[in-house]
């Protein structure tokens, strides 16, 4: 059956027991670690929000994981989670928790270009691999780095592997919901920011992750990267966990042994 309400195709906590709980953990776990680990902010840009929170672990440094946090480009921050940087702190990462000015203050074009340079900022100050991981919009925002003439070879030989977690990958329907009066998306940016539309730097290796309770169009938006681009040479997976909605699959990043810190690092 055809699509006819897409709000209700990209809404997620209505579908999700408990979300507003869910929600609230977030913040008093994303303190917790803050409190622990005290983070260097790194600015980026000119504009407030255009800066990251750079944690680095206990013992040597193994490489550098940057976190794209989600919210539809229009909410949350790097503070808000940054719990996530939990299990790859573990595994010996320095963690960028990536900070990005919000819509309508910004376009997506614009985020993307924010990204970008925090990847620039990250990679000048850690060395070694770089891993890339990011949240329902934040995995729109980390595909986009793996695209073509984003990154300059220097940095771009270096991403490992790109980790897209309910990630959306082609924004053309986002044309049709309510939220798109705060995207301010047109025809023409939707297909130019699509990640499902463009072509992957050769070699690029990245896994599609979703939970399988989540709404069909998300899942639906798993599989389209993973597969469009294996068409086009990419090294690419799709993976389905069992069980696991919009909002509890991202918190396997905490764990040094989870499954989806695994997946980024082994």
């Amino acid at each position: 059956m055809p699509i006819t309400d897409w709000d209700d195709a990209y809404a997620n906590g209505a579908y999700i027991d408990g979300a507003d709980e869910i929600v609230a953990g977030w913040a008093a776990r994303a303190e917790i670690l803050r409190s622990r680990v005290s983070p260097k902010q790194v600015q980026v840009g000119g504009r407030p929000r255009q800066f990251l929170d750079l944690y680095r672990p206990e013992h040597a440094v193994q490489g550098l994981t940057l976190i794209v946090h989600g919210g539809y480009w229009m909410a949350f921050s790097a503070a808000d989670f940054a719990h996530l940087a939990a299990g790859p702190l573990a595994r010996g990462q320095a963690v960028a928790m990536v900070n990005y000015t919000l819509a309508p203050d910004a376009r997506i074009a614009e985020i993307t270009e924010e990204v970008r340079r925090a990847v620039y900022a990250a990679a000048d100050i850690v060395d070694g691999p770089i891993r890339l991981v990011g949240h329902s919009a934040g995995g729109h925002l980390v595909s986009r780095m793996i695209c073509e003439d984003v990154l300059p070879d220097a940095i771009a030989d270096r991403i490992a592997h790109v980790l897209s977690v309910s990630g959306v990958h082609d924004l053309r329907p986002l044309l049709r919901t309510d939220m798109n009066e705060t995207l301010k998306l047109t025809e023409a940016e939707a297909v130019a920011e699509s990640p499902a539309l463009l072509k992957p730097r050769v070699g690029a290796r990245v896994t599609c992750v979703v939970g399988a309770e989540e709404r069909p169009e998300f899942r639906r938006q798993n599989a389209l990267l993973a597969n469009i681009w294996h068409g086009l040479g990419a090294d690419t997976a799709s993976v389905e966990r069992p069980g696991e909605n919009h909002f509890s699959i991202i918190a396997w990043l905490e764990q040094p042994d989870g499954p989806l810190t695994s997946l980024l690092l082994d």
